[in-house]
């Protein structure tokens, strides 16, 4: 017997599969990007560089950015889970907090205001380039 699933059920599967191989492309940049930084004995991020060079192939037209929209945008909108470890490793810093607390909190208050400035920009940025009035460099 043959099963028919409404089609709304196949397009979420269809959507799900592609997300997946999507994080997968998004994966094998940010493992490129390590493998750079330790072959070029770089002190940045291997993660970043790995952005980066997807950041440039997607500028150069080279790598579409379709190939990774519904991966990334599922990556962003779940953000959050991803920092849940870095939280509770926290606690196991319990004393060092103590000790530097109001550093560590000064610090996170100034990392937070840059974020939300350079977020704030580049999204204006992005909507006056949408309505042809700017550029993006």
């Amino acid at each position: 017997m043959k099963v028919i699933f409404p089609e709304t059920i196949i397009d979420k599967i269809r959507k799900i599969e592609i997300g997946i191989i999507q994080i997968a492309i998004l994966y094998v940049f940010s493992v490129a990007g390590n493998y750079l930084a330790k072959v070029l004995h770089l002190s940045f991020p291997g993660s970043l560089i790995g952005m980066g060079l997807l950041f440039l192939l997607l500028r150069l037209r080279i790598f579409r950015y379709r190939w990774v929209v519904i991966g990334g945008n599922w990556l962003l909108t779940e953000l959050l889970l991803f920092f849940i470890p870095t939280v509770v490793a926290v606690i196991q810093y319990e004393d060092l907090i103590h000790k530097a607390g109001l550093e560590f909190l000064f610090i996170i208050l100034i990392g937070s205001i840059i974020v939300m400035i350079s977020s704030g920009l580049t999204a204006e940025l992005i909507m006056q380039h949408k309505q042809g009035r700017g550029k993006i460099i």
